[in-house]
């Protein structure tokens, strides 16, 4: 499995890329994985501020639905519009085409109490 290690983690399974004061939000490898096909992505929180861990949208897979929360409080400026018509993507290239929202972070240093790519791979492996 690939972690890559610029990205910040979470315990939820998703990665963060900071880009200045905003950042570049998805699922992990190892989620997209446990998943299986992803099928549909639904994301209604473009434009609103949502406090860390709080659900900012779900994912669905042939199987199941699980919910997406957000690792650092931000306003939810877009969803990856590739993603609407090849949800697949993520599965594919979960790090870059399969990225999910892009947000203003409301205090980017936040982002420093995540996993790193080391500590995330231990928490999956425990």
């Amino acid at each position: 499995m690939n972690f890559p290690a610029e990205l910040k983690y979470t315990k939820d399974h998703e990665w963060v890329r900071v880009e200045g004061d905003e950042a570049v939000i998805g699922i992990t490898d190892f989620a997209q994985r446990e998943l299986g096909d992803i099928v549909f992505v639904d994301i209604n929180t473009v434009g609103e501020e949502v406090t860390a861990n709080e659900v900012f949208g779900t994912i669905e897979a042939v199987k199941t639905v699980s919910d997406l929360f957000i690792p650092a409080t931000g306003t939810v400026l877009a969803v990856n519009e590739a993603i609407d018509a090849s949800p697949e993507l993520v599965n594919a290239d979960p790090y870059g085409e399969g990225w999910i929202i892009r947000v203003k972070l409301a205090n980017p240093a936040d982002v420093d109490t995540l996993l790193s790519a080391e500590d995330y791979k231990a928490e999956i492996n425990a």
